[in-house]
């Protein structure tokens, strides 16, 4: 992608296509009470009550519907708002018929069984087995024997005024084979023959359809993934159903584990081991790591079929590690600071991902953390001590501010700056994403050249929250599944078939 942070990234038709939009709501300013939002029947917050501080101008729905995440927060306003876009990319992205290209059968027997305990968790120590039971949550629709066997790209539904509504069917990729399970399928309504739920992270291309009108069947997530779904979409809490990571739950017969994913806080990779003796894991969104080797599920069982995050399942995407592009952030910020004291430092972020770069520059020149009372109401959701005790209510207080991603155009925090002239002259911007990454600069972070105009300097770092192409080719050799089916940029036959390729080559041998 673009190596420039003012540069718009290749239209969604290219090879790259699907994008991470943000997703918000608002609290009163004060950040003590945890009011209920009215969300419209998307599930997106319709209004915003709440005073607003001078420093507040916008609320937590403007500035985080532009947050977004890799390539949809690049486009410019006249991109993302030109009319058929969001439609034709929905087009472009319509799952076909993959069955045979991966050899599924359609209507795997979802076989029962009870749950075994004594297995251990991934850092070796013994973990409990618990079954959990679903409920009677709406008249969930159970195993029929015939789950999920609606095959059309969409069906006619009646609307509430008696007229028809197509709705889409939801994709194979989605479904685990076997049960009546779903992984981030929230978009489809009521799924035939699903009873169970999955949501992977709190992004909205993940939960989109969850509101509180939600009443088709339980959600299975991390508790803090069930704590954000609960506190910003209002979604019932009888279906919300936390997991914990590292400890082996039984679901409709089938065991369930969730492991750390090294994505944004709370996401999961999750594993299923069905009575049949077949594993799945499905990756979500994830940022696969050496640590992941270490996973005791997935060291001592094989894993049959790989659900991949492929987002960036390209040769040419060679990310430096977290570490080192923190590293280089916080040098760039004593070096910007020793020359222009009087610079306001402002971090790109998504409504939650990239929290660790703020932080690295926090503790690195010892200075509290600002952002609105919106976005620190989630902050303080994650229960992490070391960032809820940096954060702090007034920008004045502060050099460091965090800003959603699309919020870091020139003419943007130009008049950002405005509010704060008393106190800052100029202003210092990081995009972190992967995105912004540049074959030319590859892991060479020193190459990496801001783009400044007057007063407003912004570097793209190509810090990144998903994996790399040599990172899933690592994980892909570690774990040599049977099957990879990836889950992003499945659009075209052409990718895919790439991507297979790819595969294929990492599991020779």
């Amino acid at each position: 992608m673009a190596p420039s942070t003012a540069a718009s990234p290749s239209s969604p038709s290219e090879e790259y296509p699907l994008s991470h939009d943000g997703e918000d709501y608002d609290v009163n300013d004060d950040g003590a009470s945890f009011g209920v939002v009215p969300l419209d029947d998307e599930g997106f917050p319709s209004q915003f009550p709440g005073p607003e501080t001078a420093s507040e101008k916008s609320g937590f729905a403007a500035d985080f519907y532009r947050c977004g995440t890799d390539w949809s927060s690049l486009l410019s306003p006249e991109e993302s708002s030109r009319d058929g876009f969001a439609r034709d990319l929905g087009k472009k992205l319509k799952q076909a018929n993959l069955f045979q290209i991966w050899g599924f059968k359609r209507n795997d027997a979802v076989e029962r069984g009870p749950g075994r305990s004594g297995y251990c968790d991934d850092k070796g120590a013994p973990s409990e087995t618990k079954n959990v039971e679903l409920g009677n949550l709406g008249s969930v629709l159970r195993d029929t024997g015939k789950e999920f066997e609606n095959t059309k790209s969409s069906r006619k539904r009646k609307g509430s005024r008696g007229e028809n509504r197509v709705t889409r069917s939801c994709p194979f990729y989605k479904k685990i084979p076997g049960t009546p399970f779903t992984v981030d399928a929230f978009h489809y309504g009521c799924v035939g023959g699903c009873s169970a739920y999955f949501l992977s992270h709190f992004h909205s291309d993940h939960y989109g359809g969850l509101s509180k009108k939600w009443s088709h069947g339980p959600i299975y997530c991390s508790p803090l993934t069930g704590r954000l779904v609960r506190m910003c979409l209002s979604v019932n809490p009888l279906y919300i159903h936390p997991l914990e990571f590292n400890t082996e739950h039984v679901i409709d017969g089938v065991k369930v584990t969730f492991l750390e994913a090294n994505h944004c806080p709370g996401a999961a990779l999750i594993y299923f081991d069905l009575p049949n003796g077949q594993r799945y894991l499905h990756t979500g969104d994830f940022r696969a790591c050496k640590q992941m080797q270490a996973y005791h599920r997935l060291v001592n069982q094989r894993v049959n079929v790989l659900y991949l995050d492929t987002t960036y399942c390209n040769p040419k995407y060679v990310f430096p590690s977290k570490e080192d592009v923190l590293c280089h952030v916080v040098k760039i910020t004593k070096n910007h600071l020793k020359l222009h004291p009087r610079t306001l430092v402002v971090v790109g972020a998504y409504s939650i991902g990239k929290e660790c770069v703020y932080l690295a520059i926090s503790k690195a020149i010892g200075v509290k953390i600002y952002a609105n009372a919106s976005r620190r109401r989630i902050l303080l959701a994650f229960g992490w001590p070391d960032l809820s005790d940096s954060l702090c209510t007034k920008g004045n207080n502060t050099l460091l501010h965090v800003l959603p991603m699309s919020s870091l155009r020139f003419e943007t925090l130009k008049d950002y700056l405005k509010t704060y002239k008393e106190q800052f002259t100029a202003i210092l911007a990081f995009r972190p994403t992967g995105w912004t990454f540049s074959e030319k600069t590859r892991n060479d972070l020193q190459l990496i050249k801001p783009v400044s105009k007057g007063n407003i300097t912004i570097y793209g770092v190509p810090y990144s929250e998903h994996s790399s192409f040599t990172e899933l080719r690592d994980f892909v050799q570690f774990l040599r599944p049977d099957k990879i089916i990836p889950t992003v940029n499945v659009g075209n036959a052409a990718n895919r078939e790439k991507m297979q390729s790819y595969f294929r080559d990492w599991l020779k041998g």
